[in-house]
């Protein structure tokens, strides 16, 4: 909606447009099919999968495949839109959301699902440096892309789950592509030593070279000086050191903020009647019972349906949180989950890789390459807290499957079939 320039009321206000957004929506639905709802985001874009822009890229999707949910969905769920609009300031006393161009929105209910945003660190020089991007947005996709050519070099700061989904969507491209992180091994933050070895040779197949245990001292124009001395030369510059929680709005508000916005179970912060879910809030993850930032798009939306349940009147919580990761890099897949403490089962070849964390009677963790069927298994172990005594453990080790479990969890899960 353009040109609001006065305050419009509405039951139920959403700043956000991505996963958590469009749970809060559904969760709402589910309760109250007639209250009024805006949604308020900063990207002009219809909700679209932000963890696709690297295939967009690589040509393996387009835009209208992007689309986190069909062009009628605000329309058909009586949303008023308000694209390219940020939200700047919330008043939790008065009940209302002022935008970038003075619109006030009066709200009786209000969900901030903002996400995160890129942290860099104060790199020397980093100024200098005239063709430098993101990779977040599909429009830092979109503005990279107008950039590649065959005879570009690319630098990647950063070889984390950001900067190597970029690798992959650019290294066919571009000439070559360069990444400097400062740990020793790439994606630290979700793989072990063993199987980030195994990634890291199938990315360096593919046009892609690493510096690993370095960071830039010094940006001089198009060329970076690592720790060591080494000078790489670059075209462009991609930043992908990190993220944090955008909790700005609910901070300048009064509300209660950690390392993300805190809320309670039922997703409600510290004022009342707004509501937080997604990348920007702290979650309990149940695996290491550690309340914890988990930037992924499943807890986001299904934190979102929850908020919006109860915004409407109705009673629910997401209490199965745990980190998990479903990404795959030049056709090799992976899944990780859950946290690794504990005792391990290990079993590896080249490609594959399978790593079982457990402790305290229960699965705990895995790391898993190559042959990920049935990792839902696995998963479900973690998520109901399921006795590693009432199973066969030894079985889901070598092979996940319905048999390792009880009859009478087999006989829940199949709806009363035998197996």
């Amino acid at each position: 909606m353009e040109g609001v320039n006065q305050k419009k009321a509405y039951q139920y206000v959403v700043i956000g447009n991505s996963a958590a957004a469009i749970g809060t929506i559904e969760g709402i639905r589910k309760t109250d099919p007639e209250g009024k709802i805006a949604v308020v985001s900063s990207e002009p874009y219809h909700t679209y999968s932000r963890p696709l822009i690297s295939y967009l890229l690589e040509g393996k999707t387009d835009r209208t495949r992007m689309l986190y949910r069909d062009p009628g969905f605000y329309e058909r769920n009586g949303c008023d839109t308000y694209l390219g609009k940020t939200a700047v300031s919330i008043d939790p006393a008065a009940h209302t959301v002022t935008l970038e161009d003075g619109a006030v929105l009066a709200y009786s209910k209000l969900m901030v699902s903002t996400g995160s945003e890129p942290f860099v660190p104060p790199f020397a020089g980093l100024e200098t440096v005239a063709n430098k991007y993101y990779f977040m947005t599909l429009d830092d996709a979109l503005s990279l892309e107008n950039a590649l050519a065959p005879d570009k070099k690319v630098l990647i700061l950063g070889a984390g789950l950001i900067g190597l989904k970029c690798c992959e969507g650019i290294s066919r491209r571009v000439h070559s592509v360069t990444v400097v992180d400062l740990s020793p091994r790439i994606l630290s933050s979700i793989l072990n030593e063993t199987s980030a070895q195994i990634v890291r040779k199938q990315i360096e197949a593919h046009n892609v070279t690493f510096r690993l245990g370095q960071t830039v001292r010094e940006f001089r124009g198009n060329s970076a000086v690592l720790d060591s001395g080494e000078e790489l030369t670059f075209d462009l510059l991609v930043l992908a050191v990190g993220v944090r929680p955008r909790t700005a709005l609910i901070r300048e508000a009064g509300g209660a903020i950690g390392r993300g916005i805190i809320t309670d179970q039922y997703q409600e912060t510290s004022l009342k009647d707004v509501y937080a879910a997604g990348d920007c809030t702290e979650s309990y993850d149940i695996s290491s019972e550690q309340s914890r930032i988990l930037a992924l798009l499943p807890n986001a939306y299904r934190q979102g349906e929850a908020a919006g349940i109860n915004m409407a009147g109705g009673r629910s919580s997401f209490g199965q949180a745990i980190p998990m990761n479903a990404i795959g890099f030049f056709g090799l897949p992976i899944i990780t989950a859950g946290s690794y403490d504990g005792e391990t089962y290990e079993k590896k070849d080249d490609r594959n890789y399978k790593i079982l964390y457990y402790r305290d009677n229960l699965l705990k963790g895995y790391i898993l390459t190559g042959n990920v069927e049935r990792a839902g298994i696995y998963t479900a172990l973690i998520r109901e807290k399921i006795p590693l005594d009432t199973v066969d453990f030894e079985l889901l080790c070598e092979s996940p499957g319905l048999m390792a479990f009880s009859q009478k969890y087999r006989l829940q899960k199949l709806g009363g079939l035998q197996s």
